[in-house]
């Protein structure tokens, strides 16, 4: 599905660091304080749209890292200079909560999101999303890229769905493990693999993919993006941005690009 230039023109698809600008309409900012957005790789193309929006009422642009959501949360903990964090799961954030590194009352939830299976548009795939469906079979000698289950939320997302499809034995050996949802998106794009689950949000934004089918909702735990300021991090610039994020004007960009808004 394409996107508004004025949306995406500027974005490349598989980024995993990009440096996008967003500003606060609702408080005064300083331009020389702009806030720094650790957020989940899916958000990338989101984040940019967010950006021109922001950017279009005139106020100072922060810059937005994008990355797995278990590789952002690691470097806050470990001091990166983050104001506000992103995570594509309810997890990554606990896991910096217990940790005393969120400001208490600025944690929200954004966004939802759904997961689908995806092959290259050169060679889609023809199959039903069903309990005991053969995706083993359907990957011929091929693998299914997913973002890596072990740490990333798509790809624990992805495990959940298939071992409640009943098709993780079969496929568990057959995985291309991704650093996070936009790589396995871009195994995909490239043909290197015939198949990849990845968030429904990515595969409309990429003209090089075509969905084979929509994992059901209650084959997974909820696909919710929490948002919340950093301990010793919290300043007025990021306390607006965050005002910014939770308002209806963000909220109709998010569903522009297929994301459920909260």
């Amino acid at each position: 599905m394409s996107k508004p230039k004025s949306f995406v023109a500027r974005l490349p698809l598989a980024v995993l660091l990009t440096v996008a600008a967003i500003a606060m309409p609702f408080q005064v900012v300083r331009a020389a304080d702009p806030p720094l957005v650790f957020a989940a790789a899916s958000l990338t193309d989101v984040a940019v749209a967010l950006a021109d929006d922001y950017a279009a009422r005139g106020f100072p642009r922060p810059v937005f890292a994008h990355a797995a959501s278990s590789a952002l949360a690691r470097q806050i903990e470990h001091g990166a200079p983050a104001n506000i964090f992103i995570s594509a799961d309810e997890q990554w954030m606990d896991y910096l909560q217990a940790r005393d590194r969120v400001v208490a009352g600025t944690r929200a939830d954004m966004v939802g999101n759904s997961l689908v299976l995806i092959a290259p548009r050169t060679r889609p795939i023809t199959i039903e999303i069903r309990p005991g469906f053969d995706l083993a079979g359907a990957l011929g000698d091929g693998l299914l890229a997913i973002a890596d289950p072990s740490a990333v939320p798509a790809g624990r997302y992805a495990q959940a769905a298939l071992e409640a499809m009943g098709a993780w034995p079969s496929l568990k050996d057959r995985l291309v493990r991704a650093d996070n949802v936009r790589s396995a998106l871009a195994f995909v794009e490239r043909g290197e693999v015939p198949a990849g689950i990845v968030y429904g949000t990515d595969a409309a934004a990429s003209d090089r993919v075509a969905v084979a089918g929509t994992f059901p909702a209650a084959s997974h735990p909820p696909i919710v993006y929490p948002m919340a300021i950093i301990a010793g991090r919290d300043t007025a610039p990021a306390r607006s941005l965050l005002d910014y994020l939770r308002s209806d004007a963000a909220r109709a960009i998010y569903r522009h690009f297929g994301f459920t808004a909260l």
